[in-house]
């Protein structure tokens, strides 16, 4: 992540497209997906590297991001549904316009 860009609560962002780790916990059909940060829950031990038995350090910010569903599926009515992930900073590049989502 770019240092000038920092992730904050309100940020817009996007999930990155890039191929799996070993042992991902990024969903693939939020990959390329827009959403907007609506919480910071704090820094974590890397889960990916956790998983090898390795100490997943430096920790990592994990972030709760909401998408609105109609932009996640094609099908998906006009509802006003959200989903919301909890994903770790590696993951997500901040957008420089602003998103409006009620939640």
């Amino acid at each position: 992540m770019n240092a000038e860009k920092k992730l904050t609560v309100d940020t817009r962002v996007m999930v990155k497209r890039g191929p799996p780790e070993h042992h991902c916990r990024t969903p693939f059909y939020l990959r390329g997906k827009t959403g907007k940060i609506v919480a910071s829950l704090g820094k974590f031990r890397d889960p990916s590297s956790l998983a090898f038995h390795k100490p997943g350090i430096p920790k990592l910010h994990l972030f709760r991001v909401c998408f609105e569903q109609r932009s996640l599926w094609d099908e998906y009515g006009d509802s006003g549904d959200k989903l919301y992930a909890d994903l770790y900073e590696h993951w997500l590049e901040p957008l420089g316009e602003t998103i409006e989502l009620k939640v």
